[in-house]
């Protein structure tokens, strides 16, 4: 017997899908189109354009600011040319090995840091004396100690790179739950494979963004550097490319310049460290 036959003072209305309203609604093109982060960014970016290019035309002076289409043409110009893409390949050589030579002995710093207490100890006091020094203010004594070239940029790069980059996997390797430590140490893992196949995956996250900001570093101090003294073994980078285009007064090519070494910049982040991040640490459900 049913409820309504049993208690015929209970009353009920069957209520049609049209009383509930709208559950379901279609995205129109321009929400589906802003709903993707790449045409935000690309819409910022061409907003930034225009700004720039109605700026520069309004001060009307290309010695301070040249229009984007005037740095557009030079930046082809030195494309066409061979001169950038020479310069690109010089500053991405040195900041291959740079960077690299950093990360490498930012990872021996740590791995001894976590195993030994000696080196926490050691890692600690030379983050507290170092990291604050800018890598720009060891110039001088690069060039002593290395001369003019390939070494002296290195030294400068790796500085910049080794600190940032062990400061934030010591931190990510301390975050690591003492039950994953357990866990690893249950299945036999102990020193390199206890931080190989538990330490690093779990810390990842936080090796990722030491890595991101130890190539930020590594990045502009290259190019400060190379403003310096940037030649090496014989050619110059980006940041040389910069310092003669400002010594010949030909400031569109100097935005040019700017505008490769940001456009890397973004490449870099957007494509490389955002493929390992997808990859990598939102595969396994560490970020959102």
């Amino acid at each position: 017997m049913s409820d309504a036959a049993a208690r015929p003072e209970i009353h009920r209305e069957i209520s049609g899908e049209e009383d509930f309203g709208i559950i379901e609604k279609e995205l129109t093109v321009f929400e589906r189109l802003y709903n993707q982060g790449w045409v935000r960014k690309v819409g910022l970016v061409i907003l930034l354009s225009i700004l720039w290019e109605v700026y520069a035309r309004h001060l009307d002076n290309p010695l301070l600011v040249p229009t984007l289409s005037d740095t557009s043409k030079a930046w082809w110009d030195a494309m066409a040319a061979g001169v950038m893409p020479a310069r690109i390949w010089s500053s991405l050589q040195v900041l291959a090995i740079g960077f690299s030579t950093g990360v490498t002995l930012a990872f021996i710093l740590t791995v001894l840091a976590i195993t030994t207490q000696l080196g926490t100890d050691f890692l600690e006091l030379m983050t507290a004396m170092l990291n604050p020094l800018p890598a720009i203010a060891l110039l001088p004594l690069a060039l002593i100690w290395f001369g003019l070239g390939l070494g002296s940029l290195v030294f400068v790069l790796v500085h910049s790179v080794l600190w940032a980059v062990a400061l934030n996997t010591h931190a990510g390797f301390r975050g690591v739950s003492n039950t994953l430590r357990m866990v690893g140490r249950n299945y036999g893992l102990s020193g390199l494979s206890l931080v190989f196949k538990i330490l690093i995956p779990a810390a990842f996250p936080s090796i990722l963004s030491g890595l991101k900001i130890g190539w930020a570093f590594a990045w502009r101090t290259l190019i400060a550097a190379e403003l310096v003294f940037g030649v090496s073994s014989g050619k110059g980078g980006l940041g040389w490319y910069i310092f003669e285009a400002k010594n010949q007064l030909d400031i569109p090519e100097v935005f040019a310049g700017l505008l490769t070494i940001i456009m890397i910049g973004l490449l870099v982040d957007n494509v490389v460290f955002r493929t390992i991040e997808n990859r990598t640490v939102r595969r396994w459900g560490m970020q959102t």
